[in-house]
């Protein structure tokens, strides 16, 4: 295989950019390189994700990387060189993420203050002085400083803390574009550099106006905009930190043949599948495995949002970075490192914040041609003030800088990664994954919410609903009789008669036998039933047609298997076989051609000698889902249409939903579909023009949830989430049928507050530079508004994170 023919994917950090030119700007330089097919930066994180083909070695553009690659050279490495050159070349600094430290270099102190604030904080020390007397006005006082001292403050102000400007600046015009740090660059150079022309120009002893406090306020205001604005960015993360987080660093390891109290502390990196490790009470389960030796209660609320623990016993899985409760338990390691599902649970928070919406897209074409706008709109407005409105030069300058300030695009680009970092964080904490920020968009445009039945809306796991004994007959005994038929067989209805005995056994074994039964020549019979021998009791028990098809006179209950199919339940039969022979007993006994190992296939017996005697109808019934009627009516609520798949019979079906709160009447029932037909189905409603959400548990499931328009995976409580994690746009980590509205809910909060930032950000811009260009706006004014508007939009995202799902609220 042509290894040319692997795409190439890369992911790291860029550090230095401020705005939405910035991130246009990398996008740019990112995608001249040759072979890059897809280039995604997210402002907030600082990071990019770079799609790419790897080199082909017969096009000459890539002849000496394809000769390098044909050295034995590492394509991926050359490939990563190139793209971080590109990125420096633009002016920024990439970082690989394997660099990237985990704990907040932003929190280091210095004497008591964060190591990132004291650039602020020494902005601000030396522009009070100059900013007080602006002040002191109000009150009729004179504060005002002479301009050597107003030179002395404002000047390592201007270039020594904001130097970044400046280097930002430059090589902005370098690469033929403009951001945010050019336009404080621009205006805040012009305010100090007019200020020291008026100074020198003016005779000694001559009051001048100087504007060095308004270029010192301009780059402290920035400053301490960026600042709060990269604090609020951090708790946008938070989510991915906690998560990240829950890993513990060591692991009891248990060697094989080793006494406990030989076992070794490991690092958790090393661990490998197969391992086996001791988890003490209160500690975090170090890896994803199955319990091979005690119970206990595991808490998983970071992992699915589940707020109570739940019990696990020896052969359950169990997920690393759950809380183990009060029970000592043995595991044995079968997933590590990038395979384990808190892993993957990261990486698909990752990507959901690192791929771009298409309103993002949007706006980054505004971005493109935004600050070159600003500049021309600068330019006009100096050259109205001097040249046709007369005004000093001071004037118009100073309009001039109060456009550049006000316009800075911070705000821009925050507002839609900002927004999706918070909706997604906070959908994880409570068990929404959220794949893709397509499937925020499209969960905002649906109308209409399809089930899966079986495993959705219902347990998926027959329960013995009724048992109707014949006359003379003791129902506890039918019920024994009928698990010791069922005693080793894992069909789900054997489960749900195994499950009733359990449950129910215990006051009715009292009140019948003291003794468990056992049935020996156990046959089944695929699709109808087994037969076997219980106390010397030839017994059969199997489905109505079955039964009656061996001669069974079933009459009596005619009427009341009609009414339980009715109601969605399957009927089964348990009948004696009196009468029969020796021989006919001795060969069923004997016969070689039907194995009495419980599942497997056995002759269908026909009724030889002897008469029949009906002992019992049984009937089961799945059982809806807790929450399932309320999920429906929350959906309602939101102004959905509700619809119901299954693959049952059109009464059973519609039983079923009458007990889910659906109306058959309204079409809000699809019964007798075929797990292959349900795709199907979700093209003709789309045909009708509705936007389906589609919501199946993420395995036969699959080509519906991929045909909807919003796929929503509901994960199992044991082993599903390993499946659901890829295959829908969302997955829900629990089976609640109640997260479907919550995740609906949540998408439309995200994108809701995606329209908002992206309104305050061009609001601020609409109506800021108008005011701006008409005088009506100071440069210190415009440069608190700018700072405001990125800080506004941080914290209009943040409060997303105080979002809890219907009914926790």
């Amino acid at each position: 295989m042509n290894p040319a023919a692997t795409p190439l994917e890369s992911d790291f950090k860029i550090q230095g950019m401020t705005c939405a030119s910035c991130v246009a700007r990398v996008e740019r330089a990112l995608a001249k390189v040759p072979g890059v097919q897809q280039v995604s930066v997210n402002l907030a994180t600082e990071t990019v994700r770079v799609r790419a083909a790897a080199p082909d070695q017969s096009e000459p553009t890539q002849a000496g990387l394809a000769a390098a690659v044909a050295s034995g050279a590492d394509e991926a490495a050359l490939w990563q060189a190139r793209l971080h050159r590109a990125v420096r070349d633009a002016g920024y600094e990439p970082v690989p993420l394997a660099q990237t430290p985990d704990a907040d270099p932003a929190l280091d102190r210095l004497w008591g203050v964060r190591r990132d604030f004291w650039p602020v904080l020494l902005a601000i020390l030396l522009t009070l002085p100059l900013a007080l007397p602006m002040v002191g006005k109000l009150w009729g006082e004179h504060w005002m400083l002479g301009p050597l001292w107003q030179f002395l403050l404002a000047t390592p102000v201007q270039f020594v803390l904001g130097a970044r400007f400046y280097r930002a600046g430059w090589y902005a015009l370098r690469a033929g574009s403009g951001n945010m740090e050019l336009l404080v660059a621009i205006g805040t150079t012009a305010a100090w550099g007019m200020s020291t022309w008026l100074w020198w120009r003016a005779e000694p002893g001559t009051l001048v106006p100087l504007y060095y406090e308004a270029a010192a306020v301009i780059i402290t205001l920035v400053l301490l905009g960026k600042w709060l604005e990269a604090r609020a960015k951090r708790q946008t993360t938070s989510a991915i930190r906690a998560l990240q987080a829950l890993r513990p660093e060591v692991a009891h390891l248990l060697p094989d043949g080793v006494l406990r109290e030989q076992m070794q502390d490991v690092p958790v990196s090393e661990l490998l599948p197969g391992d086996r490790l001791l988890v003490r009470p209160g500690e975090r389960l170090p890896a994803d495995g199955v319990i091979v030796q005690g119970q206990t209660q595991i808490d998983e609320a970071m992992l699915t949002g589940e707020p109570l623990p739940v019990l696990r016993l020896v052969g359950d899985t169990v997920t690393g970075g759950s809380l183990n409760g009060d029970g000592a338990i043995e595991l044995r390691v079968t997933a590590v490192g990038t395979q384990s599902v808190l892993q993957r649970i990261i990486a698909l928070v990752q990507d959901a914040q690192a791929v771009k919406p298409p309103v993002q897209r949007q706006v980054d074409r505004v971005a493109a041609v935004f600050v070159p706008v600003v500049l021309l709109i600068a330019l006009a407005t100096f050259a109205l003030w001097w040249g046709w409105q007369q005004a000093p030069f001071e004037q118009a300058l100073l309009a001039a800088v109060a456009v550049l300030v006000i316009a800075c695009p911070c705000a821009l680009g925050l507002a839609t990664p900002t927004a999706i970092m918070a909706g997604t964080g906070v959908a994880a904490q409570h068990g929404i994954l959220i794949k893709d920020p397509e499937a925020l968009e499209g969960a905002r445009r649906v109308d209409t919410v399809a089930f899966d039945k079986t495993g959705t809306l219902t347990l998926g796991q027959p329960v013995l609903a009724h048992l109707l004994p014949a006359d003379g007959v003791d129902a506890a005994a039918a019920l024994q009789a009928a698990a010791a038929l069922q005693r080793h067989s894992e069909h789900p209805l054997a489960r749900a008669v195994l499950q009733a005995e359990k449950t129910q056994g215990e006051r009715l074994v009292q009140a019948a036998a003291s003794a468990t039964l056992q049935a020996s020549a156990v046959q089944a019979v695929p699709g109808r039933g087994c037969h076997g021998v219980v106390q010397g009791a030839q017994l059969y028990l199997g489905s109505w047609d079955w039964l009656h098809g061996l001669g069974v006179d079933l009459q009596r209950w005619q009427t009341q298997a009609e009414d339980w199919a009715g109601q969605g339940c399957s009927v089964s039969v348990l009948a004696l076989r009196v009468g029969i022979g020796a021989a006919d007993e001795a060969l069923d006994a004997l016969d070689p051609s039907a194995p009495e190992e419980p599942g497997l296939e056995g002759p269908e017996p026909g009724p030889r000698q002897g008469t029949w005697q009906p002992l019992a109808l049984l009937a089961f019934a799945d059982q809806p889902k807790p929450g399932s009627a309320q999920a429906i009516t929350e959906l309602r609520a939101l102004g959905l249409q509700v619809l119901m798949i299954s693959g049952d019979n059109q009464r059973a079906a519609e039983a079923m939903a009458r007990r889910l709160g659906l109306d058959p009447a309204a079409g809000e029932v699809r019964a007798q579909v075929l797990p292959g037909d349900k795709a199907r189905l979700v093209g003709e409603l789309k045909a009708q023009g509705r936007v389906v959400a589609m919501v199946g548990d993420g395995v036969n499931d699959a080509p519906a949830l991929a045909a909807a328009d919003v796929g929503l995976a509901m994960s199992h409580a044991q082993g599903g989430s390993d499946v659901a994690l890829h295959a829908a746009g969302i997955t829900l980590m629990r089976g609640e049928p109640l997260l479907v509205a919550a995740a609906l809910d949540i998408s439309r909060r995200t994108v809701r507050k995606i329209r908002q930032n992206l309104f305050w950000a061009f609001i601020y811009n609409t109506v800021g530079i108008p005011l701006a260009a008409l005088g009506l706006l100071s440069p210190v004014l415009a440069g608190a508004a700018m700072a405001l508007s990125s800080v506004s939009v941080v914290g209009n995202a943040l409060l997303l994170k105080r979002w809890r799902p219907p009914g926790r609220r």
